[in-house]
């Protein structure tokens, strides 16, 4: 069994803070030990663990991909306009897994969980899996 959360995006390329979301979803599946896999089913956003206490990471991290993948370059097929972002949906990936004990993801100090938005703004499912022990 898994559980979805609905995110509403508000650029076309930003990083959203999903930690609080993922384990209010942990709470609702009874989650004890074991690991979650939270995936999102979109070819243009990611999901990716990284630094939450400084917003400069994430800045940081978006305007690198920019920079690796430009918007709009000659060289893309994908007719859509977007091409830029399935390529940096790619980099990133679709999911993460976790280690979770006594219901609670295992995080490093700094370390939260995003879903990384590069064709926003748009209405996002995420989707959190528990598998026990």
């Amino acid at each position: 069994m898994y559980k979805t959360f609905n995110l509403n995006t508000k650029s076309r390329n930003e990083m959203v803070d999903i930690t609080s979301e993922v384990k209010n979803a942990l709470k609702e599946l009874n989650a004890d030990n074991g690991i979650a896999t939270i995936y999102c089913r979109h070819t243009t956003g990611g999901i990716t663990i990284n630094e939450n206490a400084d917003p400069s990471v994430q800045h940081d991290i978006i305007e690198f991909l920019n920079k690796l993948v430009p918007a709009n370059q000659s060289y893309f097929k994908h007719m859509e306009g977007n091409a830029d972002s399935h390529v940096k949906s790619s980099i990133i990936g679709t999911s993460e897994q976790v280690i979770i004990e006594e219901g609670k993801p295992v995080l490093g100090r700094w370390q939260g969980i995003f879903f990384t938005e590069f064709d926003g703004p748009r209405n996002r499912k995420v989707h959190v899996k528990f598998s026990s022990d």
